[in-house]
Order: C-alpha cells, then structure tokens, then sequence
C-alpha cells in the first residue's frame, strides 16, 4: 500500500528520527509512506478568520497532490493534521473559501476531495491494530503507559471525526496490541501550554506538570504523545516521566529503534 506523506517542519528539523521511525515502522507493515513534492508548512495552526486564505493554499495543494494520485493524505504530527483536515473540511463546506482558493489555485481545481488521515488512523483503519500486533517482536508487557492526545489531535471533534473527544481509545488500544498497559488518567486530552510558552512560561510550566504529574500519580512509567510541541513541551518543562513519540514507541516494539 502507498499512501502520500506530509511530514512537516518539525519532522524534518528538529525531530528527525521520529520521521525516520515512521517511515521505517510503515514500511514494516507493509505501507510506503510517499512524501509529497514541494511540501511547504502547514501554516502551524488553523486560522478561523473567514477572510485568511494565503496561509491555507499549501495545504490545499498538498491535499490536491494526494487527490492526483488517488491516495489518503497522511501526516504523523498532530498539528499538522488539524490544519489539513480543517482546512479540508473548510473546502468542502465553506462555498465561499472554496471558490476564493480555487481563484488562487487556477486553473488547477480542488474540492475537498481527499481522505485525511492521521498516521494513527493508518495503523488504526488501514492496517488493522490485529496486523499491528503481529509484527511486534519486542513486547511491551508489563510497561505502563500513559497516552497524551493534547489538544489538537481530536478538536474540534465533528470535523477531526477521530474518536471521541472525551473518551477516546485509538491510542490506548496502540498500546495494547504492542503489549503495554494503557495508564488512564484525568488530563490526557487537556492542553499542555505548549501555545502560550511565549506569552507565559509559567502558565505552560504548570500546565505541563499538571498533565505529567497526574500521568504519574496513576502508575505510568512513561508518557507517549502523538505531537511534537506537546514532546518538546513536557520534556523543556521537567517531566518527571520519560515523554516517547508514537513512532518511537513502534520502533521500539517492532526491534527497530536503536
């Protein structure tokens, strides 16, 4: 299976290797993950302004990319993928933003025609957590997990359509079938302060110790994250837990992290 790839800034800068895991843990399962030609950022968050389009236009041409060659759009950060998935949903129902961006876009022509994905949705609907699980060799029984969804990954939920924004599952069930022990605890999908560091380190210090301290509290021997920010965030602000990526977590289930 090929799927297009957005992997995004952060991706390719200061996280590299969870980029690299992702494309190697894909490719253990069978999916090859095309990164799309002449990507540009997202545009790092999703502007609600009816009037902004300039910062969408790249997502819409890597979403027009992924149409052209009949493929789901999948992104790994988090971030990334609110913007494109709003930003979808936006030319799908948005009549005047569709016809504003295709103006721009002429005499190319995109209405929201993609599957948007996020590259837990791949594991997820795609793949199957049950193929997942076969293809670990170095189980995670006995390590507690807990999941952080943050903020982004399910918000809103009509449009990101993912799971349920107060009770989900996908990454909990990821845990599982690598042989974890999902942790369950208050604050897995509260904001980390990840947003406001540069306006109030203070205010992002406690909102990230909130969420590692209860991660804590309830038995967790680690914090797993499908957002870099949220990575960067609980780690700069002194978690007292480990904080791993998704893709670190497969890599290290599936033998092939270092």
């Amino acid at each position: 299976m090929k799927v297009s790839y957005f992997p995004g800034c952060t991706l390719k800068t200061k996280a590299k290797v969870l980029d690299e895991y992702a494309r190697k843990c894909a490719e253990h399962l069978g999916v090859t993950l095309e990164e799309i030609d002449n990507w540009q950022c997202c545009g790092g968050v999703f502007t609600t302004a009816n009037d902004e389009i300039a910062t969408k236009l790249s997502s819409v041409r890597a979403l027009k990319h992924a149409n052209d060659k009949g493929q789901p759009l999948v992104s790994v950060c988090s971030a990334c993928h609110n913007v494109l998935k709003q930003t979808n949903n936006a030319m799908q129902t948005d009549d005047s933003f569709n016809f504003r961006v295709n103006q721009y876009i002429a005499p190319d022509k995109y209405n929201g025609e993609t599957e948007v994905i996020h590259y837990l949705e791949l594991l997820r609907d795609k793949i199957g957590y049950e193929k997942v699980k076969e293809k670990v060799v170095n189980s995670l029984a006995g390590k507690k997990i807990a999941p952080y969804y943050g903020c982004l990954l399910l918000r809103p939920g009509k449009v990101m359509a993912m799971d349920d924004v107060e009770n989900p599952t996908i990454m909990e069930d990821l845990i599982r079938a690598l042989g974890g022990e999902p942790v369950a605890y208050a604050f897995r999908n509260e904001c980390c302060g990840g947003y406001i560091t540069l306006e109030s380190k203070e205010l992002a210090k406690a909102k990230s110790k909130r969420v590692s301290d209860n991660a804590k509290l309830n038995g967790a021997e680690v914090i797993v994250t499908a957002c870099p920010l949220c990575k960067y965030n609980l780690e700069k602000n002194g978690s007292d837990l480990p904080v791993v990526y998704i893709t670190e977590l497969l890599a290290e289930a599936f033998g092939i992290k270092e």
